[in-house]
């Protein structure tokens, strides 16, 4: 259901907000009221001014989609933003086509400052970047070509009977992998990268078509994690999960109990850069 009135209170606060530079246009003279003009935003938008004010005061027609983003468009609204605007209008956001793998500049800096192992994935668990501490676990994925980067790819790859399958925990991890990797099917429908790691999986692993089959559907949470190290030994850590909002990654972080040999470990392992 629309809701005109906070349809209408949310269009004047993002336009008020806003300052004609913010948008590439010259500041002008005697502006009484802060932000752009409504003639401003509706040039923006491609749309009548009346038909703004019309929006603006909780009257005349339904606007449609295509309206809807063009004032997304116009008033530079973020992710959440448009999806707010488009519920307060009586419409389903537009799906996103796609797992964002563009790192921030500022995601980087964070891999670079952790003293821990950390990496940073996309929603399809594929590794986007890295510091020098995870290097021992991620192996060295500079020489790793970038299909190869996916830790679901990685994961379900090994043998039915390898060692690792016989852990509960390492199971439990599995599952929830999977239950993750369901719902950003449902973020992303019709993503053909997804569509086709999801084939691939079903095609060459019985234990990841078992596991999708059962339907679990969970965004991946913080969990306990226990690791045989061939060179470094038995690791005890907690793996953190770090959303990012804006570009649906997730920061891995491997996170040690202070004054415990892994803890020893992983400041050892640290150091200034990532990948």
């Amino acid at each position: 259901m629309a809701d005109r009135s906070e349809l209408a209170a949310f269009l004047r606060s993002r336009r008020e907000r806003l300052t004609p530079s913010d948008v590439g246009l010259p500041d002008g003279i005697n502006r009484r009221a802060p932000g752009l003009r409504r003639q401003e935003v509706a040039q923006l938008a491609g749309i009548s001014v009346d038909y703004l004010v019309r929006l603006e005061q909780a009257r005349g027609s339904h606007p449609s989609r295509q309206v809807l983003a063009a004032l997304a468009r116009a008033l530079m609204l973020g992710v959440d933003e448009r999806e707010y605007l488009y519920r307060m209008a009586g419409e389903h956001p537009p799906t996103v086509s796609g797992p964002n793998r563009i790192v921030p500049q500022s995601v980087r800096i964070i891999l670079d400052t952790i003293a821990s192992p950390a990496y940073v994935a996309d929603a399809t668990f594929e590794v986007l970047a890295w510091n020098r501490a995870a290097v021992p676990f991620l192996g060295d994925f500079d020489e790793t070509p970038g299909a190869d980067r996916n830790m679901v790819r990685w994961m379900f790859g090994q043998a039915v009977d390898h060692p690792s399958w016989s852990d509960e925990s390492t199971r439990e991890f599995a599952r929830s992998v999977v239950a993750d990797l369901r719902a950003a099917y449902a973020r992303y429908p019709g993503n053909p990268a997804l569509a086709a790691l999801l084939t691939e999986l079903l095609g060459v692993s019985p234990r990841f078509a078992d596991m999708w089959a059962a339907h679990d559907v969970e965004v991946r949470r913080t969990h306990q994690k226990h690791v045989d190290h061939p060179e470094l030994g038995p690791l005890d850590f907690e793996c953190q999960i770090l959303h990012i909002s804006d570009t649906d990654q997730r920061i891995i972080v491997y996170c040690a109990a202070p004054g415990t040999r892994t803890a020893a470990i992983f400041h050892a392992l640290s150091g200034a850069g990532s990948k």
